[in-house]
């Protein structure tokens, strides 16, 4: 796949292999500040400046063909920089738990677990266990797919770790490389149900803009100009109005239908919009304005919930093995009911 940018141009060689040809504005930049912003950008997984230095010491790093042994290389207009990303190796700190696990569908290709608020899906730093790898290792033994290695065995997409509901997991590399070839081409239907501010208008709309990370909160994502960034569709429709007892429109229930995947989409797609995520801490914070339209009792629920009002709750696809068709569907998770009955019941406003 090409991508062409102001930045680079991109090309997968390989599952493992990428080429980047510099343009005008990473002319002169260092080797692994170049990488990393390249994978923040480019790839599905961002890579950190500690990753990108050792993938260059460990020889997985070519300029014009030619091995590079210096992350402060300098790279020029034209270059042609050859990434090899080896694949992740067993690690022997990730260990099985006994979590608890809410199980939908299960059979011997791959399994559907509806994930509750709070579970990393895999290990990362700052989160080294208790994540659904770990219960998943328990349950599932050595069934689950390692096409990703141990870090993330059998995981084919994400959801973040404040978001509930429904998310599909491998058993083996076979259901493992059928569902990624799904996602890819955006043929699974994924439905999340969220609770925003405000009332959109039109009440069914899409959303399209390209996503990429925030050029000075790197911890962030953005809609950026077009050419840079990932392509990224949602559409939404609105299925409830919370119009308080005032007779305000504060917020609505919506459904937004994935047809892309990209990194907090939902959050930022709403968020430019003018709509964002109650409870969401980056894109969608409670302003003064927003909680003046609650009463005592709601404004108080809102500033409680602990995370982004969002909810995987339909996940359906050909299942890749059998082509059995599968269609989940988690119900709205207790949290975001309180918060609805909270802004429109009557007594919190007596």
């Amino acid at each position: 796949m090409n991508s062409e940018t102001p930045y680079t141009q991109w090309e997968t060689i390989a599952d493992d292999t990428v080429n980047f040809t510099i343009a005008s504005d990473y002319d002169g930049e260092r080797l692994d500040k170049m990488l990393v912003d390249a994978s923040l950008n480019y790839l599905a997984d961002a890579l950190s400046r500690n990753r990108v230095q050792k993938l260059i010491a460990d020889g997985m790093v070519k300029i014009n063909n030619n091995p590079s042994v210096s992350p402060k290389t300098r790279v020029k207009i034209g270059d042609g920089v050859t990434l090899c990303i080896p694949p992740a190796q067993d690690l022997e700190d990730v260990i099985a738990q006994d979590i608890p696990l809410s199980i939908v569908f299960e059979d011997e290709h791959l399994i559907i677990v509806d994930k509750p608020a709070g579970m990393v899906v895999h290990p990362a730093p700052g989160s080294p266990d208790g994540t659904l790898v770990n219960a998943l290792l328990h349950y599932c033994g050595d069934q689950l797919s390692g096409i990703n290695g141990v870090k993330r065995p059998g995981i084919v997409h994400r959801i973040d770790k404040d978001t509930t509901g429904l998310i599909v997991v491998a058993k083996n590399d076979e259901a493992h490389t059928g569902l990624a070839h799904l996602f890819h081409e955006h043929t699974i239907e994924r439905v999340y149900e969220a609770i925003i501010w405000g009332f959109p208008k039109p009440l069914n709309n899409t959303i399209e803009g390209n996503i990429g990370r925030h050029r000075v909160h790197r911890e962030k994502m953005t809609v950026v100009d077009a050419g840079w960034g990932k392509h990224a569709v949602t559409h939404y429709n609105v299925v409830q109005p919370l119009q308080t007892p005032n007779g305000s429109f504060v917020a609505s229930v919506v459904d937004c239908v994935l047809e892309t995947g990209r990194t907090h989409q939902i959050r930022v797609h709403m968020s430019h919009v003018g709509h964002g995520l109650i409870g969401d801490p980056v894109y969608g914070r409670n302003t003064p304005t927003r909680l003046g339209e609650l009463s005592e009792t709601a404004k108080k629920t809102v500033q409680n919930f602990g995370r982004q009002a969002l909810h995987a709750k339909v996940l359906g696809f050909v299942h890749p093995i059998t082509g059995e068709n599968i269609r989940c569907e988690s119900k709205r998770p207790q949290d975001m009911q309180d918060l609805i009955n909270a802004m429109v019941s009557p007594e919190s406003w007596d």
